[in-house]
């Protein structure tokens, strides 16, 4: 059995009946909407947020969800995906997941109609069902996503990035909508403020570790030739490459960011910065934080007694740390 086949086996059934109420909260009179939107449901990935939802809630209520739970993570799956469709429009990507993106088949113009459609729909079904708790924990989330993506790009063309700067952008831009998907699961179900600012902050943690993660894919051997890390053009900073900036001599780092500046394609250049983040203990370093984080997250779950549901989103934060893709 796959790790998510693992994680899914408690919430199975609740991952089936999400799944029609998902496509059901998409539909519109409109026949060029549904079609886009059959497209984006086929499409899906591996449906890590709105596992998220369901296993936060059924660990902390003893296994129970409810309509709201059903709600929260419909919401937070439309709100998800109008911004994935957005994004693919702001990156001029063709392809999202290995299908074509929205943008790619329908042009810009619909594809930003959709987003703005989807993050609509994500309102209503809040407001409709009077879910205004759950609505202000997405609302944050969405703002927080912007600002972070926003603070990349100012802060990335001058390449001195800190790492409490590069900690913002990252808890912000990746890390926030996961704290959401703990924070709704567990709002879903409790009123106890501290039970939700628990999954809030497990959410988080697992968020940066996960960044973390994507940051070291950057420096394997499968990344032969252009790493995706210090492709500037890609507006990336990441950990290795800013621990290493931070602590390496005036020389050293005037030759790095000139080469990640202006030598960026140029393939035997990129082998030497990469190298020399590898022999200057930025990987070993980034790992250190990551595995922090980790053990962090698994610190707030100890407190809970042991359940499937429990044991699922441990599975969980280990396979961040662990995956190969």
């Amino acid at each position: 059995m796959n790790v998510t086949s693992q994680i899914k086996q408690p919430i199975f059934n609740e991952m089936e009946l999400f799944e029609k109420k998902f496509y059901e909260s998409m539909s519109s009179q409109v026949a060029l909407l549904n079609r886009i939107t059959y497209y984006i449901v086929n499409r899906k990935g591996k449906q890590m947020r709105p596992m998220f939802v369901f296993l936060t809630a059924k660990m902390i209520s003893g296994g129970n969800v409810n309509e709201r739970t059903y709600r929260g993570a419909s919401v937070i799956e439309l709100i998800h995906t109008a911004t994935l469709v957005h994004d693919d429009v702001v990156d001029d990507s063709n392809r999202r997941r290995g299908f074509f993106s929205i943008n790619a088949l329908w042009k810009n113009k619909i594809a930003v109609l959709v987003g703005d459609y989807l993050l609509s729909k994500g309102l209503l079904l809040s407001i409709d069902n009077g879910d205004f708790d759950l609505l202000q924990i997405i609302s944050v989330a969405v703002r927080e996503m912007s600002e972070g993506e926003l603070l990349q790009i100012e802060k990335a063309r001058r390449l001195d990035i800190t790492e409490s700067v590069y900690y913002e952008i990252i808890r912000k831009k990746t890390a926030t909508l996961i704290a959401a998907c703990c924070a709704l699961g567990a709002k879903s179900v409790s009123d106890d403020t501290v039970q939700v600012e628990n999954m809030r902050k497990f959410g988080e943690l697992i968020g940066m570790a996960f960044q973390i993660k994507d940051d070291l894919f950057d420096y394997t051997d499968d990344a032969i030739g252009k790493p995706t890390g210090i492709d500037i053009k890609e507006q990336k900073m990441t950990l290795p490459l800013i621990h290493v900036l931070n602590t390496c001599t005036s020389k050293e780092k005037s030759w790095l960011i000139n080469s990640i500046k202006n030598h960026n394609k140029d393939k035997k250049r990129v082998k030497e910065v990469i190298a020399f983040v590898k022999n200057n203990n930025g990987l070993a370093y980034a790992e250190n934080k990551m595995i922090q984080f980790q053990q962090e997250a698994l610190q707030l779950l100890e407190n809970y007694p042991d359940s499937d549901f429990k044991e699922a989103l441990t599975i969980m934060v280990n396979y961040v740390i662990e995956r190969k893709k």
